[in-house]
């Protein structure tokens, strides 16, 4: 039975409430210890990894738990409606660190309530990918339905990267994530009543913990599109966890622009992240219709080697003064950006149709839980990666004002933001072509790619 419209735009909704502590993770956790906390880059960095590495930990347990659980609102509703209030709450107090604190009690208390954050995003985000298996199998529909996920998305993206830093000049940065938080959990709320009646999966498979996680690596062809997807989100994580040290070390407002009132009243990182929001939402229309046309592989590899393209770009003009060079930039990112958002997440559930083919096995949790530990991994590396870059280069920690870095420092940022993101996008794309095609045409010969 064919979805209709409201419940594809209704499951996309979840994803806006979701999207915001995922921006908020990769973006702001790594500068709010370095440059309000003042702990040292190398520490935050390992630090925010450590966490996210104990979150991948569990993944495996709410995917098969959530493959499992038998309830009037199906097996995945109640994870999400729950873990989107711990997601929130403890995003809240994660920034509202107690006055007078050592530094160990900082770090203590920031890992802990990230660590209960995370847990909650894990609650919300294997059940909601799961869907994406269970509510159509129809590869077509499923890009439609991303394609309106990526665009609540990109509405989350503006509430984790331009709201809560432009609310959190004037009000820190815990009163401005309780003032995102009921929209986090208003949209997956919502997102759940609408496609209450959409199609799913209610029995549970029978199969065990290991025997569940046992076919979901049977399928090469989604094991490999895993890894590489996880290649593509370490670049993409690296660039965004430097971002608002870019902002802050690598940008400056000439004033003379049509965008500097713009950028003195919201903020430079703010304005940057409108202008890559925007262009994610304008793209959304062309990757699903050039998925449609050239095969969802392909047209991901597009999407990767024009964004490589546009980070060299960048490369050639950082150090920059100019609000609308860096604002243009951003937007032909946010662009680019959208085939990385959306398409894999197209793709991935057309291979858990091989698997349930074969197996008979409803096991969407699982191959959920496998999908997000190579980008849960790659968000883990990241911030880890960019403080060992920074620390070795020199890189000063502050505790909310600028303080002057050296050409080394400032050197080593401006690569993690653009050379070596743009390297591992390429890398990603070869791996698509000269890895993941062949396997795929080898499982599934008919299969669009």
């Amino acid at each position: 039975m064919a979805l209709t419209i409201g419940q594809k735009a209704g499951w996309g909704l979840a994803d806006m409430g979701v999207v915001v502590f995922v921006v908020v993770k990769q973006l702001l956790i790594f500068t709010f210890l370095t440059t309000y906390l003042g702990v040292p880059a190398q520490t935050a960095g390992f630090v925010t990894a450590g966490v996210l590495v104990f979150d991948i930990v569990t993944d495996p347990i709410v995917g098969y738990l959530s493959d499992k659980t038998h309830s009037r609102w199906g097996r995945r509703a109640p994870w999400m409606a729950f873990g989107a209030v711990l997601m929130s709450v403890a995003m809240i107090a994660m920034f509202a660190t107690p006055e007078g604190f050592t530094q160990t009690g900082i770090i203590l208390w920031v890992s802990g309530f990230f660590g209960l954050a995370t847990i909650g995003f894990t609650m919300v985000a294997i059940p909601y990918g799961a869907q994406a298996g269970e509510m159509t199998q129809d590869a077509k529909e499923r890009s439609t339905m991303t394609g309106w996920r990526m665009g609540f998305a990109s509405i989350g993206i503006l509430m984790g990267g331009a709201v809560i830093p432009g609310l959190a000049q004037g009000m820190g940065f815990a009163k401005a994530a309780a003032a995102v938080a009921p929209l986090m959990i208003g949209a997956i709320w919502l997102s759940l009543y609408i496609t209450r009646k959409a199609p799913r999966i209610t029995q549970a498979p029978s199969v065990s913990f290991a025997q569940g996680y046992g076919i979901v690596f049977r399928n090469p062809a989604f094991m490999v599109l895993v890894v590489l997807y996880g290649v593509m989100t370490l670049a993409v994580a690296l660039l965004t966890a430097g971002l608002p040290l870019a902002a802050l070390y690598l940008m400056t407002d000439s004033g003379d622009t049509p965008l500097s009132g713009i950028a003195g009243a919201l903020g430079l990182m703010s304005l940057l992240f409108a202008a890559f929001v925007l262009g994610s939402i304008l793209s959304q229309a062309v990757w699903v219709m050039l998925s449609h046309r050239m095969g969802k592989m392909w047209a991901l590899v597009v999407g990767l080697c024009l964004y490589a393209i546009l980070l060299c770009v960048m490369a050639t003009v950082l150090p920059s003064v100019s609000i609308m060079i860096m604002a243009g930039m951003f937007l032909c990112a946010g662009m680019t950006n959208g085939a990385y958002q959306q398409i894999p997440w197209a793709m991935y559930p057309d291979l858990m149709d091989v698997t349930r083919a074969k197996t008979g096995a409803a096991i969407e949790g699982a191959f959920s839980a496998v999908w997000l530990f190579g980008q849960k991994l790659a968000n883990a590396a990241a911030p880890a990666a960019l403080g060992v870059l920074l620390g070795r280069a020199g890189w000063q920690e502050s505790t909310g004002e600028t303080v002057a870095q050296t050409p080394e420092a400032l050197a080593a940022l401006e690569r993690a933001m653009t050379v070596i993101p743009a390297g591992i996008l390429l890398f990603s794309a070869l791996g698509l072509v000269l890895i993941y095609r062949p396997v795929m045409q080898k499982i599934l010969p008919s299969a669009e790619t």
